[in-house]
């Protein structure tokens, strides 16, 4: 029997059960089948496949032989999951039930699968007490397609070298498939073959992303790699640049006008789109109107065009060190929907009655036209809130009063306070890093904060609560789970060698703790190391349509209403809110809560590609400094290294176990730390020491240090 006959025949059947599979019916597959795919006689398809089967050569085929036909056995063996590829090519399939446990795939059995793909994966099995292994039966979907990387151009051939870890093969590029990109220069591949039997997959280059240490081509990378356009399709330009930026006056008629009431918006000294305004009247009874007024990107974003399928498919802007990526093209975001001063803008608003002890009297939401009347920065509000005079000085102390009483409700309630050192870069005129500072966060911040955070959570608390039972409306919620409790536990036992007392007793306790932990640690050495832990020892926030409180603010409910021009789930929250506003009937389930998961998912990897830039230039940054000696605080700990963070300029890079020439260093996980296997010395979370500036890899974005103390 010939080798490859027999392999076709196999991939074919595979192919047929899935069908069937997929259709979840048990149907006889008859030879017919195979025969009219492979242009064989029916008994030369019978004698090859039988043959198969005998020599018990058929993992993934999964059928037996019933009265001349074949007959699909043990659904059960087959699972569907994601791919997390291992540094040595093989694999962990993490099942899409969480109730199943990781299947192992050895390289051999990955059939090209890559990091990241949902695949259905055949499970052997167990014999003599063998692991939970299998093989990849079936590619159902590409988590992607497209590669950024270092092109290597020969005299016949190209192949390009990904950036991405996780992939484990170069890609050849014929030379015609180059795009006319030079050899060691950054490109995007796509891939666009990838022949049975093949070691290397084929691509193809689809964008030359410029030379290695520019900083454009850099940061192009890294969007690229985390799978985010460089540009806007020319269809969605044009719909954008089609919509005008005059307001009919049809229009304003229809909305509530705060025209001429004290409208303003604060923001960073650097911004261009300010999607939040705030409004404030006293009343004559001695309260307070407060209106959080929001860009109605909606009303110009429609529902199905190719401008909104755009903001869809992005879901989020994109902050990187130097640059915003932004969701919605720059028309709309810096021009029609930004709420720029002195011009009319549209809004959705939520308003608010407070009286003096900040208790909510009466609420309204709906449409409204503004006319911003100042555009502060932080800065220059935090100069008038300490000053206490300036431009509207009176009505910004208010409000400050307000949000201070606000703050503490929420606070007193449960609510966490996370406040990690955020660390900036002096940027020169070509992109490098010329300095570092850090971030303060002051009452200006805080106050809008305060009042996002109310409108967040009255817009949830009113439709959640508008219709209840079986008729409940759906919603866009952002909701966040509590802590895994054994997580936590580990992270206050690590907490308290530094003196802190984390009570696990109850939700408010575990809250109340964290808070004080938080203050105490404000300013010292440990503060970003416990800080992110106990970030870490959280569940993650998400997008769902399933209604639950949110356990880091301590509301019962809350969503994302504020920011629709860089985050599409509030596009979608206006819609609902409008929709609901007018008494429609409740929309689609499934389609928002695929909704939110893509977004959920596309938040996630924004944070990633921020993270990378900011890797990038800490790099960039030390890349003058290699040999240079600081003095750091161990922030991480794995099988291979240890993180450090510079104090002076909040830079980490790695020192590898390796190369600590004075022992032999394990890792300890449980207790955070390494340990000398002769000595016990120990280097634990949150130590001091002195690291020298070994190596930079900027292609790498990787920072090597030396221990020196």
């Amino acid at each position: 029997m010939a080798k490859k006959k027999s392999a076709n025949i196999k991939l074919v059947l595979n192919q047929l059960v899935s069908d069937v599979f997929e259709k979840n019916s048990n149907q006889p597959l008859n030879y017919k089948q195979v025969s009219a795919k492979l242009n064989l006689d029916d008994q030369e398809s019978r004698e090859t496949i039988l043959e198969i089967l005998k020599e018990g050569k058929n993992a993934g085929i999964f059928l037996e032989p019933e009265k001349g036909k074949f007959k699909l056995k043990e659904l059960q063996n087959f699972i569907t999951g994601r791919v997390d590829m291992t540094a040595d090519g093989s694999a962990y399939i993490v099942p899409d039930d969480e109730l199943e446990k990781d299947v192992f795939v050895a390289p051999r059995k990955l059939k090209n699968a890559l990091h990241g793909d949902l695949v259905k994966v055949y499970v052997f099995a167990k014999k003599n007490g063998r692991k939970n292994d299998g093989e990849v039966v079936e590619i159902i979907k590409r988590a992607k397609s497209d590669f950024t990387g270092v092109i290597k151009i020969s005299e016949r051939f190209a192949f390009v070298i990904a950036d991405d870890k996780k992939m484990m093969h170069d890609i050849f590029v014929p030379l015609s498939d180059t795009l006319g990109a030079k050899n060691g220069q950054r490109v995007l591949v796509n891939l666009t073959d990838w022949p049975e039997g093949a070691k290397n997959p084929i691509g193809a280059v689809k964008h030359v992303l410029g030379d290695q240490g520019e900083n454009n081509t850099e940061m192009n990378a890294i969007l690229a790699q985390y799978g985010f356009p460089l540009s806007f399709p020319p269809a969605v330009e044009k719909e954008a640049n089609a919509i005008p930026e005059e307001i009919p006056e049809s229009e304003i008629a229809k909305r509530k006008d705060f025209r001429n009431m004290l409208t303003f918006t604060i923001d960073p000294a650097d911004a261009k789109d300010f999607d939040d305004a705030i409004s404030y009247q006293k009343l004559p009874n001695g309260n307070h109107e407060i209106g959080v007024h929001i860009a109605d990107v909606s009303h110009y974003v429609i529902q199905g065009t190719e401008l909104d399928k755009e903001a869809y498919s992005r879901a989020t802007s994109v902050y990187l060190v130097d640059r915003v990526i932004p969701m919605l093209p720059e028309r709309l975001s810096n021009g029609v929907c930004s709420l720029r001063p002195h011009e009319d803008k549209l809004c959705f608003a939520a308003v608010f009655e407070l009286d003096n002890e900040a208790n909510i009297k009466a609420e309204w939401y709906g449409k409204t036209v503004i006319h911003s009347d100042r555009r502060f920065s932080y800065e220059e509000a935090q100069e008038v809130l300490e000053n206490k005079e300036g431009d509207y000085a009176t009505e910004l102390l208010k409000l400050n009063e307000l949000a201070y009483i606000l703050r503490d409700r929420k606070f007193k309630n449960g609510a966490i306070s996370f406040e990690s050192t955020e660390v900036k870069f002096k940027l020169d005129e070509t992109g490098k890093p010329i300095g570092v500072y850090v971030k303060e966060r002051k009452d200006a911040h805080k106050l809008i904060e305060d009042y996002m955070l109310l409108a967040n959570r009255k817009v949830a608390e009113f439709i959640a609560t508008k219709v209840k039972g079986k008729n409940k409306l759906t919603f866009v919620y952002r909701v966040h789970d509590s802590p895994n409790m054994e997580t936590l536990n580990t992270f206050a036992n690590f907490a308290s060698r530094f003196g802190y007392k984390i009570n696990t007793k109850s939700d408010k306790e575990i809250a109340k703790s964290l808070n004080h932990l938080m203050a105490d640690v404000e300013g010292k050495k440990e503060q970003n190391v416990l800080t992110s832990l106990a970030i870490r020892s959280m569940a993650k926030a998400i997008y769902t349509t399933k209604k639950t409180s949110h356990y880091g603010l301590a509301f019962d409910y809350y969503t994302h209403f504020t920011s629709p021009i860089r985050r599409y789930p509030d596009v979608m929250v206006h819609r609902l809110l409008e929709d609901y506003l007018a008494n429609g009937k409740s929309a689609d389930e499934e389609f928002y809560e695929v909704a939110s998961v893509h977004s959920s998912a596309m938040e996630k990897r924004a944070a990633e590609a921020e993270r990378a830039s900011i890797k990038y230039k800490q790099a960039e940054y030390l890349e003058g400094n290699v040999g240079n000696v600081y003095q750091g605080i161990i922030t991480g700990v794995t099988e291979w290294g240890m993180y450090v963070e510079i104090e002076e300029n909040k830079c980490e890079g790695m020192v590898r176990l390796r190369e600590i020439s004075d022992d032999f260093y394990v890792l300890d996980e449980k207790n955070y730390c390494i340990v000398g296997q002769r000595k016990k010395k120990k280097y634990q979370l949150g130590d001091e020491v002195i690291i020298k500036v070994k190596k930079v890899d900027l292609a790498k974005r990787q920072i090597d240090f030396s221990l020196v103390l």
